[in-house]
């Protein structure tokens, strides 16, 4: 009898969690957020999109880096305005091989910010690179 109950209360413990997802699957799915992209090379090669998403403490900029083929790189550069100052801060990610690679990049509550995708080699983007475009702006 008690084996029987012990196996019920775990079979009972563990529906509810299932139903109830995980706490930090939860949090992320709830997040409130904007996507952008798909943003191209001008070669077609490489390919970047994602989600901007506010989080409790900043504004997180997630994204994929797409490159389909074997030589060079795929590069995406994004750079946002400071709401404190109005500076232009920026970073860029890579991907050197072909397939998928993610990103992420918390930034503390921008203005707007910008996405622009590059071909290059392992150490700078090189040319084929798309306008800057306009991924999010601040109330709108």
């Amino acid at each position: 009898m008690r084996t029987g109950l012990r196996v019920l209360l775990g079979l009972t413990a563990a529906a509810a969690l299932t139903a109830a997802g995980s706490p930090a699957a939860s949090a992320d799915s709830a997040a409130t957020g904007w996507k952008w992209g798909p943003v191209h090379s001008t070669d077609g090669h490489a390919t970047a999109r994602g989600k901007v998403v506010v989080t409790q403490s900043a504004v997180q900029i997630r994204g994929t880096l797409s490159d389909t083929r074997g030589t060079g790189c795929s590069w995406v550069q994004l750079r946002w305005q400071s709401s404190n100052t109005g500076r232009w801060n920026s970073a860029a990610y890579w991907n050197c091989t072909p397939g998928t690679g993610t990103f992420r990049r918390n930034v503390a509550y921008p203005l707007q910010i910008k996405a622009k995708v590059c071909r290059g080699d392992s150490s700078r983007p090189t040319g084929r690179c798309t306008s800057w475009k306009t991924i999010y702006t601040q109330g709108g």
